[in-house]
């Protein structure tokens, strides 16, 4: 049964300049959603900004007010905890393109309908410049530190090397400096998911109920399995039957990781808008820091006084270890002053949410 919904206590901030993007158009009345915990310092220089991952949210420490569940780094966020907020004021936004408060594709658009597929494509430095608008408004010059695990580390990344004045450190977890090849075919498989689904309508589905939900929760499950690791999936479901004892020859959900992944799949159509998805892993697939910085990764961070710290995982495939390592020879390079570890976990991609009380010093023992 799912949990009852919550009081959504999010913040909206509306723009008040357009938002200029890379792909050259321009967005006006952009809405970033945000939640803040703890109390900003008189001094105003007690802030960390936390970047959630691609289908992640503002609600870091709160519970979802869909789902009711709570909020996705609840382990990390919170009084005496690793990001300890009787010590320091945290904020977490959405990001532009989301679906959960802050502006994109199923917004209303400049006619009055959802934007759907006329929303402009964006990209990671573009839902930084909306985070940065946002700390402006708060009055915050400088951040303590940036912090972001995944999709989040990418914008992290982007804000050190294209603000460096606005942070003072930047914690990268489980992330990398440039989307792969094999990340984005991952991220063509779920869009072409969604797309394949005659409930999509180009877009156009806002208006017809329910939307591409067959191909979102593929699009989910494909996903998802990237965020796991071999073993950890080995030692949860092994070939076990679901609710059996014999295969049934046929194709309902005979072995457990087939119901897991299912269930999955449909949990998610009920919080997010596909189309964001769309979005969203674009934005992801042409994230190159090098590239946008004339093909050298450690001109990225000629301009960063800051102190970084990278974080991998031994059992992340998605974006492994060589990744993180990239990155923190370009840091080197740079001649900045950066902190590199790599962490046993069973966990895969997702140890970053999980359980894995290495992390927890790691975090707290970076931004004390």
């Amino acid at each position: 049964m799912a949990t009852a919904p919550t009081i959504d206590t999010s913040e909206v901030l509306t723009l008040p300049q357009p938002l200029r993007l890379d792909g050259g158009q321009s967005l006006s009345g952009v809405h970033i959603a945000y939640e803040s915990y703890g109390t900003l310092s008189p001094a105003r220089d007690n802030a960390i900004f936390i970047a959630h991952a691609l289908t992640g949210d503002h609600h870091v420490a709160s519970p979802h007010p869909k789902t009711g569940k709570p909020g996705w780094w609840v382990r990390m966020v919170g009084p005496g905890k690793p990001i300890d907020t009787d010590r320091y004021y945290v904020i977490c936004a959405n990001v532009l393109g989301s679906c959960m408060g802050s502006t994109g594709p199923a917004s209303t658009g400049p006619e009055g309908n959802p934007w759907g597929m006329r929303f402009p494509v964006i990209t990671i430095r573009d839902m930084v410049r909306g985070h940065v608008a946002l700390l402006d408004a708060l009055g915050i010059e400088q951040l303590h530190a940036v912090v972001g695990g995944s999709m989040g580390g990418m914008q992290a990344l982007s804000l050190a090397a294209n603000f460096p004045e606005r942070t003072r450190a930047a914690l990268v977890i489980a992330s990398t400096a440039r989307h792969s090849a094999q990340n984005i075919a991952f991220h063509e498989v779920g869009r072409q998911a969604i797309m394949a689904d005659p409930a999509w309508r180009e877009g156009n589905y806002y208006s017809h109920g329910k939307g591409p939900e067959k191909g979102l929760s593929v699009a989910r499950m494909a996903a998802h399995i990237t965020y796991l690791s071999e073993a950890g999936l080995t030692e949860k479901f092994g070939r076990r039957l679901q609710n059996r004892t014999e295969k049934t020859f046929g194709f309902d959900a005979d072995f457990q990781v087939e119901s897991y992944l299912r269930y999955q799949g449909l949990a998610f159509t009920d919080r997010f808008d596909a189309n964001a998805y769309l979005y969203i892993t674009r934005a992801m697939d042409y994230f190159d820091l090098a590239e946008e910085h004339g093909g050298m990764l450690a001109n990225a961070f000629a301009a960063s006084k800051a102190r970084f710290c990278l974080v991998s995982f031994d059992t992340d495939w998605l974006y492994p270890t060589a990744e993180s390592r990239n990155v923190a020879h370009a840091l080197t390079a740079a001649g900045l002053p950066v902190s590199f570890v790599e962490l046993s976990a069973p966990f895969g991609h997702d140890s970053f949410l999980l359980d894995v009380p290495a992390l927890d010093r790691v975090v707290a023992g970076f931004l004390g």
